[in-house]
């Protein structure tokens, strides 16, 4: 395996590497979740290609109040992984190296990019499309895979391959997720016990919006909504979201009461320091992360329930494939097949 830290090492590399290049991006700390990015880049590239990795924790992407400093950095141990796991060239340059003078051009992601995780991370997607966009330039792949956890990331990165006819294949991967339903993150290790045993709530939550998808969404949202809901004592599970329309913020009252499951003595009852926190819950289009609203019953096609929520102060993202089909509608291409192009059903390169 080649370790290449430097633009000039990864062109003296890329000169030998044998077609197809599969791309896999990653921020580093890598778990299953990213091992399963780079069993399917294996797959792609057959075993005469090549799967080469990139390891770079990108400033840009990071507003000025989050974790760029705290960020999980072992590329020891991921070096090792990627070895393991059959990469054949591992591009972990660094900062200086990725961006030797100030970078004044950008990428902008247009109003997709401006929505939901856009929205709560101000210049997130500029950063994560500049990075993707410098990476494809120099490894020059002919695939990268990312993961479905991020799912506006994914439908972002495929818009921009589009429209900048860069002739590069974007293929996503399932999200991978702990026994208890939780997906799996870099950003897991920041969670106490005590908000490890309440994450999969959202999971939970997302589970049974796309269980509810018969009727219509806003019973999906509404359901989602009322897994939440149940965490808080004294506070009556709704019908529907707490406000109208596509997006549901800050569904919890402030300073909540929570059943107190972590210490088991359910009759009493606690702060809720581990409650989640929503930023959104909302339902997407999951070919143009379009917002689908809660009463357009006439909605067909594949849609994204995505949820990121605070659990002490640990920000957490997922999402689940919700499929909307009447049982007389054909059945499309992409869903018979399991290999949505949509992104809807398929883990990723942010954590």
């Amino acid at each position: 395996m080649i370790v290449a830290e430097t633009r000039a090492e990864l062109r003296a590399a890329r000169e030998k590497l044998v077609s197809p290049v599969v791309l896999v991006p990653t921020m580093g700390a890598l778990h299953d979740g990213h091992r399963a990015l780079l069993r399917r880049a294996r797959e792609l590239a057959g075993p005469g290609g090549t799967v080469a990795v990139s390891i770079f924790v990108n400033p840009l992407q990071f507003g000025p109040n989050e974790d760029l400093d705290k960020y999980p950095r072992s590329l020891d141990a991921d070096l090792a992984v990627c070895e393991t796991d059959g990469a054949d060239l591992v591009f972990a340059p660094s900062v200086g190296e990725m961006y030797p003078q100030e970078q004044l051009v950008t990428v902008d992601p247009g109003p997709t990019g401006e929505i939901l995780e856009g929205e709560f991370r101000p210049g997130f997607f500029h950063g994560v499309l500049t990075v993707v966009l410098k990476l494809f330039s120099l490894v020059r792949p002919d695939t990268a895979v990312f993961g479905q956890k991020d799912a506006q990331q994914l439908v972002l990165v495929r818009r921009m391959a589009a429209d900048f006819g860069l002739g590069i294949e974007i293929e996503a991967v399932p999200t991978v997720r702990s026994a208890d339903g939780l997906a799996l993150s870099s950003r897991n290790k920041y969670l106490s016990a005590e908000e490890r045993a309440v994450a999969p709530v959202l999971h939970r939550a997302l589970a049974a919006g796309a269980a509810a998808a018969s009727g219509g969404p806003g019973a999906v949202l509404a359901a989602a909504q009322a897994v939440l809901n149940a965490l808080v004592l004294d506070k009556p599970v709704v019908d529907g979201p707490v406000v109208d329309g596509p997006v549901v913020k800050d569904p919890v009252v402030k300073d909540p009461v929570v059943k107190d499951t972590v210490a088991g003595d359910t009759g009493r009852s606690q702060p809720g320091k581990a409650l989640p926190r929503v930023d959104y819950l909302a339902l997407v289009d999951g070919r143009s992360y379009a917002p689908v609203r809660s009463d357009d019953l006439d909605f067909r096609g594949a849609a994204v329930l995505a949820i990121a929520a605070r659990i002490g102060t640990t920000r957490l993202i997922d999402n689940v494939p919700v499929n909307f089909f009447h049982l007389d509608d054909p059945e499309p291409a992409d869903v018979q097949d399991g290999s949505s192009q949509s992104g809807t059903e398929r883990h990723a390169a942010d954590d």
